[in-house]
């Protein structure tokens, strides 16, 4: 009961004209910076920072929280139309792009619109009632405890993978290889930079996904000497009801993984959309079709992406922690209105605590009408002949590369990653498998390097953790399952040998 009095409270503050406009800007701001290629939230936020000195408290960040949320809706629109993600929408690239190419465009993203309202209206629940409390589940994690979660998430390589499993894994370690290119963090020792002072900071997340996903895509589809759009065949935004009830419970599912995920920091929309796509790749009644355009793979993935970027203000909010670049921006934002993110902020700053989870329900109906109903309108830019329209994607790609850090060597790094795209595509490897390897890569290094210092090289530490002893036991059970099904399956591949007698 005191939960709905506060959010009465914060609708009160939420509904103001004044917040209803900048949440409006922000949810309009956050679906365009997610339409085009490259720009992303982070980019766009550190450049609306300045803006929000002269801005109210509240409606700064109802206005820089729109942003972040409302650029997960409108990513899927180039990943899933032209195969130009952004870290958060790699996923769409497997089954979005795929139902694309059969002509279900209009579908695709129908899908990923009203997946992405459930999953936000979800996480807003979780916000709201337990924010306190799950709050404090984050400081229940370990070193020990993250490394086993990495390691959890390598298992996920034989969900994403849509071709062998072993060059799924063989993408995966190129991906952890790329990873460890940089400073380490701990000596402060360069690796693998080739004394090129351009990959001392590691090599940029945005010009492998960027490179491998969308220059490769264009190349791989001139090439192929037809004259095509991004869109084959009508356009029908509105799904049977035998479709609809396949995105309901993919949603659902999709939204619990990312609200868990969010809740963790280093967890984040990027690694959500990973394990919701596993969890469908296994619990879906349609597994055999994810991987080739299925409602599934898209439902789980949009769902995940928005509850997880919802969450992830959890962490921020209740114990002051950012669990990824963004919500460091916004924590910075909060720090400029001389706010202290933290266990107080609940107590000291109703007013913008519980407005700004009001805001997320309103900007939710925003993103909503912008992206589903109007979605005919988004298309009808990209509604360009591809010899024409591949310029205009390379144009993108490469301002939106050269405006996170203002250096040509990250367009030099997305032109190569490209090329290393394009070859991968003829020689049938996924490259979805390399970008989990490249995320967990690092992630998977620091919190084992960091769980071996505290333990003194004493690896029991894995298994007197119960968070962690149980992660490893749930590998391992479903490591000898994986091996189990092999050879079950071999044995039941075998040719019959033909005992019907011949006729004479």
């Amino acid at each position: 009961m005191e939960t709905l009095h506060n959010l009465a409270f914060g609708f009160e503050h939420a509904l103001t004209l004044h917040n209803l406009m900048y949440c409006a800007i922000g949810c309009v701001v956050g679906t365009v910076v997610g339409l085009l290629p490259g720009l992303g939230p982070l980019a766009t936020i550190s450049l609306l920072l300045p803006l929000t000195y002269s801005i109210d408290t509240t409606s700064a960040l109802i206005m820089l929280a729109g942003i972040y949320y409302g650029a997960q809706y409108g990513d899927s629109v180039s990943a899933i139309t032209m195969k130009i993600p952004h870290a958060s929408s790699i996923v769409a690239c497997i089954d979005g792009y795929s139902m694309t190419l059969k002509g279900k465009t209009g579908l695709a993203l129908f899908t990923a619109g009203i997946s992405s309202f459930i999953g936000g209206t979800v996480a807003i629940v979780v916000l709201a009632w337990l924010a306190p409390v799950l709050g404090e589940v984050a400081l229940l994690f370990g070193p020990a405890d993250y490394c086993a979660l990495m390691l959890f998430g390598f298992v996920c390589v034989s969900f994403v993978t849509t071709g062998s499993l072993l060059n799924g894994f063989a993408m995966c370690m190129v991906g952890v290889l790329l990873g460890m290119i940089g400073t380490d963090v701990n000596s402060g020792v360069q690796r693998y930079t080739m004394d090129l002072p351009s990959l001392a900071d590691g090599v940029s997340l945005v010009s492998i996904a960027l490179g491998m996903f969308g220059i490769a895509e264009i190349t791989k589809n001139l090439d192929e000497k037809e004259e095509r759009s991004p869109f084959n065949g009508k356009i029908n935004l509105i799904p049977t009801w035998p479709e609809f009830k396949r995105i309901i419970p993919s949603a659902l599912r999709g939204s619990a993984v990312g609200s868990f995920m969010g809740i963790l920091p280093g967890g984040g929309t990027v690694i959500a959309q990973f394990a919701a796509y596993a969890v469908e790749r296994k619990v879906s009644k349609y597994r055999d079709e994810i991987g080739h355009g299925a409602i599934e793979g898209v439902a789980g993935y949009a769902a995940a992406d928005e509850a997880a970027a919802r969450t992830s203000f959890i962490p921020l909010m209740s114990i002051g922690i950012p669990e990824n670049a963004v919500m460091a921006l916004m924590m910075g934002a909060f720090i400029i209105k001389g706010i202290q993110p933290g266990p107080n902020m609940i107590a000291s700053h109703p007013h913008i605590f519980w407005g700004l989870v009001a805001s997320m329900w309103v900007g939710n109906v925003f993103l909503v009408v912008l992206n589903v109903p109007l979605v005919r309108y988004w298309l009808s830019l990209f509604k360009i002949p591809y010899n024409v329209l591949f310029p205009a994607i390379l144009f993108f790609c490469c301002v939106g590369t050269y405006s996170i850090n203002n250096n040509l060597d990250d367009v030099y790094q997305t032109a190569a990653f490209g090329l290393a795209g394009y070859v991968f595509l003829r020689l049938g490897l996924d490259a979805a498998p390399m970008m989990l390897g490249f995320i967990l890569g690092p992630m998977l290094e620091e919190n084992f390097r960091r769980t071996m210092l505290l333990s003194r090289g004493d690896f029991a530490v894995f298994f007197q953790h119960p968070i962690s002893a149980t992660l490893l036991v749930m590998i391992a059970l479903f490591i000898v399952w994986q091996v189990f099904s092999f050879i079950r399956n071999k044995g039941a591949t075998k040719p019959l040998i033909d005992v019907m007698p011949q006729e004479e």
